[in-house]
């Protein structure tokens, strides 16, 4: 019992493994993460954009407005 208490031991104890649909949803959401990091890489790549202005900011919501459809 010492030993548990000591060394935290039962802080390392294995963890149930998330469920087959968390895990499906996990994965999806990181996707959508990065194509939407990579819309905004090649918005900013092609227009040579070294800070986002307002107008900039709007012209990539309006891009994501159209791929999500």
């Amino acid at each position: 019992m010492a030993n548990v208490l000591t060394t935290g031991a039962w802080l390392s104890a294995p963890t149930k493994k998330p469920s087959f649909l968390a895990r499906l949803l996990r994965v999806r959401i990181e996707s959508n993460e990065r194509r939407a990091a990579h819309i905004v890489e090649t918005y900013v790549a092609a227009h040579g954009l070294q800070n986002l202005s307002d107008d900039a900011e709007r012209q990539i919501d309006r891009l994501f407005s159209r791929a999500g459809r």
